[in-house]
């Protein structure tokens, strides 16, 4: 445990941080699992499920949840994804 002030208050700020990242980390990797389900069951909805999760995805790169090329990739594999089973 740290015995400076400041570095007190960072270990506290660094763990909401992490807390809150974990929690729109598990949001996008449940939307793009939703979307991965609806575009092989080949659902009517898999064009919508993949929009909250393309969504999710640029939410999660503008906070800085994960980094931009991580996105374009998750984005474009997606729509490689639906297009092909369209």
């Amino acid at each position: 445990m740290p015995n400076i002030k400041s570095a007190k208050k960072r270990v506290l700020v660094s763990k909401a941080n992490y807390e809150r990242n974990k929690a729109y980390r598990s949001a996008l990797r449940t939307a793009i699992k939703k979307a991965d389900a609806a575009i092989e069951a080949k659902a009517p909805e898999a064009a919508e499920a993949v929009k909250v999760a393309v969504k999710k995805i640029d939410q999660a790169a503008v906070k800085g949840i994960i980094h931009t090329n991580n996105a374009a990739r998750k984005k474009s594999n997606l729509m490689n994804r639906l297009n092909a089973n369209a």
